[in-house]
């Protein structure tokens, strides 16, 4: 047996590694206690055991590797939560900011550079761009704290692409410069190349990655190709003259629209990156940190402060003048200023560029490089403020702007009136869980208590066995999407009858039933079962057959029959399948009358909905089978059909399940029987004017609509 060493630093890579993890787990711990955000705590601990500290540690070739995974997982997130919709309405907020952000500390550092720190022009330009980027080192906290599609958030995101794109092509043709190698071939060169590499990442991969997701892939598969996308888009970047972090953001906006936020995949890779890779970059980072160039002083420390005055004041003005141009709130100006004021990544790379570019060699042997020694300090000094800046002013704006969007100015009799949503998972077939509870997830507003419930009827007492099987995958899959559900066995001879029980025993509001390719709406389960839990209740009721995965889909067509805006639940239900458009960042087709039109537009219009949403004419639904001409392929369907009895009911609906299974089986369908009143309910409405159920639907909207619409926002 080999004798274990303990010298420092360590080589042992298992104690190693072990010491990193509990440096993950305790720093942040024991610094929260102190109200220091744990992302400074990772920094100061990276400090203390590197080797310009205590040298417990060597900042080698695994901590460069793992920090590299953990820089581009920032800038990947940053991508991949970007709200698209937003980011379109504010691109015109975005190219404003990012072009301030990036022309004002270029101009400020050029001018200090040159004038105080008496640095040649290229120096000083190679100076000045590393003001001028970022990194979004304290994205985790907004994102953490639920505030990552806020605007301000959004907007700069958005001006950190432009920033840091602009900044890296600064430096490399400075770097050009120096070698001598800009001319018409340098930016042809550069130009073709960048051309083609954005073309590969944002219209190629896509293309790729849809095609891969609709092949139901296991869940390992998903994330080692979505984690190998990443690195590819970044080394792509790299061929193309730019820094790997720009292929890392674009392969994150590439896959926006296939990875929906409340999907398991995207808890995987939130997961992983946060508890791994993202902390491993930031004890990377603080293991640059020198404490000698605070004691000693010198040069470096002088260098230092100028280089940090500049970078913050700089991102300070630009952050203050977009406020003014946009009127944002004062919060906003804080999360746009803390997120952009961190220096890094870019930054990182820019210095050790100029450090390690030689122009001359002195009398006495001295290598006389593009940026000094005490550059490279000053530097590593500034990164260290500015990071402990932005963490302490993001983490207080975003608690801030989270509690505003939790709080939502309600009053005390609204509060009481909080919903509460229960949702119902019947379960038949093992091969419909995953859809199903995929489904009902993006239905999960955000801010609100939603309890989720399995349920499997037995009707005979040998088949306990399939009955714990289904349940234990539903909460397998629900796990996945850090859901809890909570599973229910019941034996009953009858299984509508004891659906229709457990609704009633458990205060359900939503149910949602899943349908099999092999078994569609004709099935003896559909006629038996859930065409006899629909006559029997009055709750929502989704019957989900899904054809390829949910974040595969392009489009939402809705077809909608005529009075359906009588209906108690018709508010309800168009939030959430603008609530679904959002999450699968889909464009949404009504097919109508125009008297729902105009009542689905004010229910869109409380909800500040900014992706695509177009309208045509259904007068008679008979014609329903013209919606079959205008089908794209990744469409998916959402029937609204009506009970009995009831204001929007027809008898043209009977045929709809026929329909369905003979003229669109190839798309992915969602049937819903809204929420009805009960029948003493209906009857005195009826008295009372059908024009009463509009009005008494927009009020109870307003009364749901802010936590519906919190979610729709975020």
């Amino acid at each position: 047996m080999n004798h274990l060493h303990f010298n420092f630093p360590l080589e042992n890579p298992v104690l190693i590694f072990s010491l990193v993890l509990f440096i993950i787990l305790f720093a942040p711990i024991i610094l929260s206690r102190l109200r220091i955000p744990p992302i400074i705590g990772l920094i100061i601990a990276g400090a203390v055991i590197g080797p310009l500290g205590l040298n417990i540690m060597l900042r080698d070739k695994s901590i460069v590797l793992f920090g590299t995974v953990g820089l581009l997982y920032i800038m990947f997130l940053a991508g991949l939560e970007i709200d698209m919709a937003d980011f379109k309405k504010n691109k015109y907020k975005s190219m404003l900011f990012g072009f301030l952000t990036f022309s004002i500390p270029l101009t400020l550092g050029i001018l200090c550079s040159y004038y105080i720190l008496e640095y040649s022009i290229l120096s000083s330009i190679l100076l000045a761009s590393m003001f001028a980027s970022h990194t979004l080192i304290s994205y985790p906290i907004a994102s953490k704290l639920g505030v990552a599609k806020n605007r301000a958030v959004n907007i700069t995101v958005g001006g950190t692409m432009i920033t840091d794109i602009l900044a890296l092509l600064v430096l490399a043709v400075i770097i050009g410069m120096v070698e001598g190698d800009v001319g018409t071939e340098f930016w042809v060169t550069l130009g073709i190349s960048l051309v083609i590499f954005a073309f590969i990442v944002l219209f190629i991969i896509p293309i790729v990655a849809r095609w891969f997701f609709k092949q139901k892939q296991d869940a390992t598969s998903e994330y080692i190709f979505v984690l190998g996308i990443v690195f590819l888009s970044a080394f792509l970047a790299e061929l193309a003259g730019i820094e790997a972090i720009i292929g890392a953001f674009l392969a994150g906006l590439a896959l926006n629209k296939l990875i929906p936020h409340t999907s398991a995949l995207m808890n995987r890779i939130e997961f992983v990156g946060n508890a791994l890779f993202i902390p491993f970059f930031l004890i990377g980072v603080g293991m640059l940190i020198d404490f000698k160039v605070f004691i000693n002083g010198g040069d470096a420390l002088y260098i230092a402060f100028i280089m940090t005055t500049v970078a913050t004041l700089s991102k300070f003005m630009a952050a203050y003048f977009t406020k003014l141009s946009f009127r944002f709130t004062k919060d906003e100006f804080f999360m746009m200023f803390g997120l952009s004021n961190a220096q890094a990544a870019a930054t990182l790379a820019a210095v050790l560029i100029g450090y390690n570019t030689i122009l001359d060699t002195a009398a006495d042997g001295t290598l006389i490089r593009l940026l000094s020694e005490d550059v490279l300090n000053g530097t590593i000094v500034m990164i260290l403020v500015t990071c402990t800046i932005s963490s302490f002013v993001v983490n207080r704006a975003a608690r801030k702007m989270a509690l505003l969007e939790k709080g939502l100015y309600l009053s005390e009799e609204e509060e009481i009136e909080k919903p509460n949503w229960r949702y119902l998972l019947p379960l038949e077939n093992e091969d419909t869980i995953e859809n199903t509870v995929n489904f009902s997830a993006l239905l999960r507003p955000k801010n609100t208590i939603t309890n989720f419930f399995a349920l499997h009827i037995r009707n005979k007492e040998d088949n306990v066995s399939i009955s714990k099987k289904l349940l234990e995958k539903t909460q397998i899959t629900g796990a996945s999407l850090d859901t809890s559900i909570t599973p229910i066995a019941r034996f009953d001879h009858n299984t509508a009858n004891g659906i229709c029980s457990s609704i009633k025993e458990n205060v359900i509001t939503d149910v949602f039933f899943g349908l099999s390719t092999s078994n569609s709406f004709l099935s003896s389960y559909y006629e038996k079962i859930v065409e006899n839990v629909v006559s029997k209740t009055n709750n929502a009721i989704f019957v989900c057959q899904a054809v390829q995965p949910l974040k595969t889909i392009k489009r939402q067509v809705i077809i909608i029959p005529e009075k359906a805006e009588y209906e108690i639940g018709f508010a309800k239900h168009i939030q959430q399948i603008i609530l679904v458009a959002k999450e699968l960042t889909a464009e949404t087709f009504f097919y109508i009358n125009k008297n729902t039109e105009e009542t689905i537009k004010q229910v869109i219009q409380t909800l500040e909905h900014n992706l695509p949403v177009e309208y045509k004419t259904l007068e008679d639904w008979e014609d329903i089978l013209i919606v079959s001409k205008d089908l794209k392929k990744n469409d998916l369907l959402f029937f609204i059909s009506a009970r009995k009895n009831t204001l929007s009911y027809t008898s043209l609906l009977e045929k709809l399940p026929r329909q369905i299974t003979k003229h669109f089986e190839s798309y992915s369908v969602i049937l819903l029987f809204p929420e009805i009143y009960n029948e003493s309910d209906l009857e005195r409405r009826r008295m009372d004017g059908s024009t009463n159920l509009i009005e008494e639907n927009l009020k109870r909207l307003n009364s749901i609509g802010n936590y519906l619409k919190n979610a729709v926002k975020q």
